[in-house]
């Protein structure tokens, strides 16, 4: 090599010649440290993804392990205390929660199967959770789109009973541990049962048995297979469904879905071929209700105030207590005579107060008690506790000695209707009297808890209640042969026709009494009174007037247009004749 060489760089390679060796190892290096740093990435992305799932399934298992199922919510649990009639009808509650809990062994099989059939029918197998249903709640969440309904039975009823109604990602994520929780650690039918006991069916009503009593007026356990799904139909939009039977528009959209919930029990057996075929769309009672639900009120009065004095509790721990008060009253017989009476109006500038009761003779049970026209208005019970001039009420008894409790009853010149009722259903009873009640029996949780039984003493000699009703029978015998029918007189100053065959108080009952204070069109009070050993019956009108201090009233005069009397009378027959037939 020559000196002048020295320190060159070496000429570039001409076109088309080949590159160095060296050169053409680094090109062949290159790709292949891509290729192997690839796939070191994809390990690490792999493991790294691995290691998140880890991490989270531990969190999970973490979470599982803390979360605790809580407490059901106060309110959730607290139940209210419902009254029935004689014949088991419902007429009300007290409380500040309409429920009632019952077993699921009280809730028929068929209407169990109905609500999983409309709500979560694979509630029998799965885990408590529907991953496609959280699944969409936490896209909803994420988005701000609409929230997402879905949720098993099992979720719903940890959202209802054990956790706020918020929505969000971390209750929802609580709801689902719960939820698998609760699954894992209780049965299906324990699950189950929680959630009837504490859905909202509409109308108030938390629970089946709430619902049951408001939509048909039964019990859980008396449902047919066409009330429980449409009950089930129900809960999916409760406030809207809860007008079924009043809103055409409502109960056509709901026997839709009533039909889709059948369809689905036909198809999973809960009920057969047979079963579905003859299903009919149930009559729900009417909502909101008519305007005899507020005389009920009367009676729930009497009912509560006597079934706490029983128990040895207090009126509040008795609307609290989920207790069922059978009563002695007959609801078909209070709503007949309700509707009766609401037409009768007093003078102008006086109101007109009617006031009935009706007690079992030798018994004391409470039958029938109008204590007033509003209960809203006018909360006080002209029936039970009214002080009513007396005037000639008592005038057949005439010089008879009264036994206790009896004895002061002559010298009270304002009786309660209640008070002269028992006197004269002591008469009926041969002179035995019985303590007026209104509760025959008191049950909770299916247990009867308390029993009546009724308290008797000799009040009247035997023979002095014989001269009694004699007197009686012997007055209604004079009015007779005087030709004054006066039912039939008020009958046409009403413009109602009265066959002549028509029964009334003084041709049904053994015997009847009117009389009053005042006289002619200074009348005050008139009272008129029906019985035989079935029943003895009072009807008590007078009227008041605002007084000259606030918040007072004094006794008025009673119209004349239509006779007072007459009204009494014809009232007590109308009455008479639906309670001792059974037209009530």
């Amino acid at each position: 090599m020559h000196a002048s060489s020295a320190g060159r760089e070496p000429p570039a390679p001409a076109r088309g010649s080949k590159r160095p060796a060296g050169a053409h190892r680094l090109h062949l290096r290159i790709p292949l440290r891509l290729r192997r740093n690839r796939g070191r990435l994809l390990r690490w992305l792999v493991g790294a993804f691995l290691g998140l799932i880890a991490v989270l399934c531990t969190a999970a298992v973490v979470a599982y392990q803390l979360t605790g199922i809580p407490e059901p919510h106060p309110e959730t649990v607290t139940q209210s205390t419902v009254f029935i009639d004689d014949q088991g009808s419902y007429l009300g509650r007290r409380g500040p929660v309409d429920r009632q809990e019952v077993s699921l062994s009280q809730v028929p099989r068929y209407v169990q199967d109905a609500v999983i059939a409309a709500e979560n029918r694979s509630f029998r197998t799965d885990d408590g959770v529907s991953p496609r249903a959280i699944a969409r709640a936490v896209l909803a969440s994420l988005t701000g789109g609409e929230r997402q309904g879905g949720s098993t039975i099992t979720q719903q009823y940890v959202k209802n009973a054990l956790l706020s109604p918020e929505q969000s990602l971390s209750r929802k994520a609580r709801e689902a541990l719960i939820a698998i929780k609760l699954d894992r650690t209780r049965s299906k039918d324990e699950i189950l049962a929680g959630y009837l006991n504490t859905v909202y069916f509409g109308r108030g009503s938390a629970g089946i048995q709430a619902a049951a009593r408001n939509y048909f007026g039964v019990d859980t356990r008396n449902l047919t297979v066409s009330q429980g799904a449409a009950l089930a139909s129900i809960v999916n939009i409760p406030s809207y469904y809860e007008k079924a039977g009043s809103d055409p528009k409502v109960t056509a959209k709901l026997k839709d879905r009533w039909e889709w919930v059948l369809d689905a029990m036909a198809a999973s057996g809960s009920i057969t071929a047979k079963q579905r075929a003859e299903a009919a769309f149930p009559a729900f009672r009417f909502y909101p209700p008519g305007t005899t639900e507020g005389q009920r009120q009367y009676m729930i009065d009497a009912a509560a105030k006597e079934a706490a004095d029983r128990l040895g509790i207090t009126e509040d721990q008795l609307a609290r207590g989920g207790y069922t008060v059978h009563t002695t009253f007959d609801l078909a017989l209070q709503d007949a005579t309700t509707e009766l009476v609401k037409d009768l109006k007093g003078r102008k500038g006086t109101r007109l107060h009617t006031a009935v009761v009706a007690i079992e003779p030798g018994d004391g049970a409470v039958r029938l008690q109008y204590g007033g026209s509003d209960y809203a208005r006018q909360p006080f019970n002209d029936a039970m506790r009214g002080a009513v001039e007396a005037g000639t009420a008592l005038e057949p008894f005439g010089k008879v000695l009264f036994g206790a409790p009896l004895a002061d009853l002559p010298k009270t010149a304002a009786p309660t209707p209640l008070k002269l009722t028992s006197a004269y259903a002591t008469v009926a009873a041969s002179g035995v009297y019985a303590a007026p009640y209104t509760v025959t029996k008191i049950t909770r949780d299916g247990r009867q808890v308390y029993s009546a039984r009724p308290e008797t003493q000799r009040a009247l000699d035997e023979g002095a209640a014989f001269m009694v009703n004699a007197q009686m029978y012997k007055s209604a015998e004079q009015s007779k042969r005087a030709g004054a029918y006066e039912a039939y007189d008020d009958a046409r100053m009403y413009k109602k026709e009265v066959p002549p065959t028509a029964p009334t108080a003084r041709t049904a009952a053994q015997a009847f009494f009117t009389a009053g204070a005042g006289g002619g069109t200074t009348r005050r009070t008139v009272w008129s009174t029906a019985l035989d050993s079935r029943l003895a019956l009072t009807v008590a009108l007078f009227a008041d007037r605002p007084g000259e201090k606030k918040n007072t009233t004094v006794p008025a005069q009673l119209p004349n247009d239509p006779a007072p009397v007459d009204t009494a009378e014809e009232t007590v027959a109308e009455i008479w004749r639906l309670a001792t037939t059974g037209a009530g």
